[in-house]
């Protein structure tokens, strides 16, 4: 007797509906407007063009001004004026009032560890710690990277005077005082 093999009506019903719903994704249709649409009817009401060849992917941009979901977002501006808008001249003078003492602040510090570095640096014969007597190249190592530390503190230095000098060229202030170069050995 022979077996006949009998699909499950069941399965064939999905088989079919997967075939029919990957069919159906492989139409995409562009319109005039850089609108994309799967669906026939949305493409035949806007007039658009079924696209041959390979796969479509459509990433939502963001709006470049400032307006996301209909609510235009705040810019945040100091004092609350609006930007454009002249501050008051009190007002401009003490924000940099505010400004050059953060400057100044940041000054004192970066000299502060400058000073500390070139202490410990001892113009490029530092002390050998415990680990670098055995390891000389250890040594080297932490000598060329303090000398580099010592450079940068330097650069920073003058960059925070010329910061402040900016910041008002009328007062006469430790913004002139040097010019934030040493020579190391």
């Amino acid at each position: 007797m022979k077996k006949s093999h009998s699909i499950p009506l069941s399965v064939l019903a999905v088989v079919t509906l997967f075939a029919t719903s990957l069919q159906a994704q492989d139409r995409m249709y562009r319109c005039d407007d850089n609108y994309y649409t799967n669906s026939l009817n949305d493409a035949k009401a806007r007039g658009c063009k079924q696209l041959e060849g390979g796969n479509v992917t459509v990433v939502q941009g963001t709006r470049p001004n400032s307006v996301q979901n209909g609510v235009k977002l705040a810019v945040a501006t100091p004092s609350g004026t609006q930007p454009g808008q002249r501050v008051d001249a009190s007002d401009q003078r003490a924000r940099d009032a505010d400004a050059r003492g953060i400057l100044e602040s940041e000054l004192r510090r970066a000299e502060s560890r400058k000073a500390e570095l070139a202490l410990d640096y001892n113009n490029g014969e530092p002390e050998k710690r415990g680990d670098e007597s055995r390891n000389y190249q250890k040594y080297l190592d932490r000598v060329a990277e303090m000398k580099a530390n010592l450079g940068r503190l330097e650069n920073d230095i003058a960059g925070i005077r010329r910061e402040l000098g900016r910041l008002n060229p009328n007062a006469n202030t430790n913004a002139n005082a040097g010019n934030g170069s040493s020579t190391l050995k």
